[in-house]
């Protein structure tokens, strides 16, 4: 290592040190000096010494490094001793001496290791400094229901999907472990996101984002749930109604994002009918939207379900599976229109299946991609119906005509696109 790199990498190191005591000292700006136990100057000046043991390493050998990093902890943890002991109310945190020994080995790798390493590690670790009240506020409103199912999303990603196999089994080698619980995955992982901005939006809902989010997540869970506000408080009712209007065009580009992931080539056909459909959609929900008397004051979504069950999960990964295998079946048996079919019949509970199936079907097996986006467009009318149904069912009267009406344009506009698709094909 030449002079003007070693310069470079010592220089990293007392930036860094600079970067955590900048922080750090910011935070116990009130506290008097000497009750501190590393201000901007210590941190700059622990960054620094990590850096020049790191160059002395290079010439002495990395048993160096062993020791000087144990005699470090050892003064950093001298110094919260002595800190706590003379205080009445002792602060037993120690986010600052683990700042300390990071900053010190954050200094070594700099001149050691990968410079950029070291930079984005410092500047992610003083992010997380500075984010202290945030992230606090965010544990206290955290709900066990959301822990565990971030845990969950973890197990199923993390844990279980590299021990699957990645080979096809069954018939026409249709059914891949390995990649039908990647599609699981992938499902949960959208369902989540929407679930997280849900409640990220706070405490108190609007329509707007309850809608929105509310129907990445489940936009059958948005109508269940407007529904039944509706059925109680009929002055929200045209709220409501765009509420569910929004959500169910929501879905739309959730299945282009699912089926894009996918299948790529299958984008432009599908692009069609769902872009239609998602367009008439949001149009409609801001027709829809007439706040009045209570309506202003916004509706709260509190019956959108747990993001994530492994129960569900697994029972999610046989549904998929089945409709993979039928799927292949059906073309086999009954040529194409077996696949509208079952689309059909698998978008009275679920679009992403369909999705799912289809767009590996035009990947993996050459099935047709103007067939592929019908099923899914068909899949995704039948879906929309149901919804539609549910609100009649739960609510019944002006909330379910306007759902209705509102639900008609959406799948007119979707037809229109199928249309459009041979004409854009030729």
């Amino acid at each position: 290592m030449d002079e003007i790199e070693l310069f470079k990498r010592v220089g990293l190191a007392l930036a860094i040190g600079l970067l955590f005591g900048i922080e750090r000292g910011w935070h116990s700006r009130k506290e008097h000096g000497g009750l501190r136990i590393a201000g901007v100057r210590t941190f700059a000046l622990m960054g620094l010494l990590g850096g020049v043991l790191g160059a002395l390493s290079l010439e002495i050998g990395d048993l160096l490094l062993a020791l000087a990093f144990v005699a470090f902890a050892t003064l950093v943890i001298t110094a919260h001793v002595l800190r706590t002991r003379g205080q009445d109310r002792p602060d037993f945190g120690i986010t600052t001496e683990v700042a300390s020994l990071l900053a010190f080995v954050l200094g070594m790798i700099a001149v050691r290791g990968d410079m950029a390493v070291a930079a984005a590690g410092a500047v992610v670790a003083t992010g997380l400094l500075v984010l202290k009240p945030a992230l606090h506020g965010w544990v206290k409103q955290l709900k066990r229901l959301e822990l565990t199912a971030g845990i969950e999303l973890l197990i199923i990603s993390v844990v279980l999907l590299p021990l699957l196999p990645n080979k096809g089994y069954g018939p026409g080698a249709v059914l891949n472990p390995y990649a039908l619980w990647w599609i699981v995955v992938l499902v949960a992982g959208l369902s989540f996101i929407g679930y997280v901005a849900i409640r990220v939006a706070g405490a108190r809902l609007g329509t707007f984002y309850a809608a929105l989010f509310g129907g990445l997540a489940s936009s059958t869970a948005v109508a269940v749930a407007f529904a039944r506000m509706g059925k109680e408080s009929p002055s929200l009712r045209p709220l409501l109604a765009a509420g569910v209007v929004m959500a169910a065009a929501t879905m739309f580009p959730r299945t282009l994002i699912l089926a894009g992931a996918l299948n790529w080539s299958v984008l432009p056909e599908l692009a069609w009918p769902l872009g239609a459909m998602t367009v008439a959609g949001y149009v409609a929900a801001l027709i829809l939207y007439r706040p009045v008397g209570d309506a202003r004051r916004g509706a709260e979504l509190q019956e959108l379900p747990n993001p994530l069950e492994l129960p569900m999960a697994l029972k999610f990964g046989a549904f998929l599976a089945v409709i993979v295998l039928l799927s292949y079946l059906a073309r086999q048996w009954l040529g194409d229109e077996g696949l509208y079919l079952l689309a059909a019949l698998s978008g009275l509970t679920d679009v992403d299946a369909v999705t799912v199936s289809m767009a590996r079907m035009a990947q993996l097996q050459g099935l047709g991609l103007p067939v592929a986006a019908t099923a899914i467009t068909i899949a995704a009318f039948v879906n929309t119906l149901v919804k539609g149904g549910i609100v009649a069912w739960i609510c019944g009267g002006a909330m379910a005509w306007r759902v209705g009406a509102a639900f008609a344009a959406v799948i007119a506009a979707g037809v229109a696109g199928l249309f459009l698709l041979p004409i854009a094909a030729a």
